[in-house]
């Protein structure tokens, strides 16, 4: 597997259009490649910018976010929050790179993900080309972000070994390889996190990926999924006293 970042541009408030960016940046793209976009640049070109002297940040959260914690009873003062399947701080809302504005998650990021597959297919008259787009989020027990994708298209996310055989011939009655996150970490750490300028990235050389010619289904996506209450993690994940958000991300903001 090679990733190989792309530097872009500044991109600001003045983007307004996705594919514009990708026409000024992208020069080719080959079968059986994979584009990652960060969530922020995707926001940005919807708009989904609040100044920050316009709102409360906490606010923001809890309208954005399915569910939410509250930040004081955090050590960091830091709400914790589940959006779209995901475990992440502060429903996504993010400061960093941003230019006095809180970025909120894209709205519909699997749309955006479809129509970013759709126009690199017609493009570069390519059949097999994926697409995931990717944000940071921390992980229990350890320090440091990694990336995940909140969207992707083009290419089997999830890998079901259940039946395989392991090396001794034993069956795997749980294993299942969760292929878009582990994408999106190896592109989120090639683009960077601070001042790198390379919000894309391009992941080829992936004989291990299964790619199809068409958006990803409703079964498939809902495949990607575990509801808190049959999670790994329910005892942990439902003795947290979950307060529910309003999973804003349909508005214009």
């Amino acid at each position: 597997m090679r990733v190989q970042p792309i530097k872009t541009h500044l991109i600001t408030a003045q983007d307004h259009d996705l594919l514009a960016i990708l026409d000024r940046h992208l020069a080719s793209f080959k079968e059986g490649s994979i584009l990652a976009i960060t969530s922020k640049i995707v926001s940005i070109c919807q708009g989904r910018m609040v100044p920050v002297g316009e709102a409360d940040k906490q606010e923001l959260i809890e309208r954005e976010a399915d569910y939410w914690l509250p930040p004081e009873i955090n050590r960091y003062g830091v709400s914790l929050t589940i959006v779209d399947h995901v475990l992440i701080p502060m429903a996504g809302v993010d400061e960093s790179n941003a230019a006095g504005y809180y970025i909120l998650w894209p709205r519909d990021p699997q749309r955006e993900a479809n129509e970013v597959r759709a126009y690199l297919s017609e493009r570069f008259a390519l059949t097999d080309v994926g697409v995931i787009i990717t944000d940071s989020k921390t992980t229990p027990l350890r320090w440091g972000v990694t990336g995940v994708a909140i969207a992707h298209s083009g290419f089997l996310a999830v890998r079901d070994l259940i039946g395989h055989l392991d090396l001794f011939g034993r069956p795997l009655h749980m294993t299942k390889v969760d292929v878009a996150d582990a994408l999106a970490a190896a592109a989120v750490l090639v683009m960077g996190e601070a001042d790198e300028g390379t919000p894309l990235s391009v992941i080829d050389d992936l004989p291990f990926v299964t790619f199809q010619a068409r958006d990803p289904t409703p079964e498939e996506l809902e495949a990607r999924w575990i509801d808190m209450e049959a999670d790994l993690y329910a005892p942990l994940l439902q003795l947290a006293g979950w307060r529910r958000g309003r999973g804003g991300r349909d508005s214009a903001t």
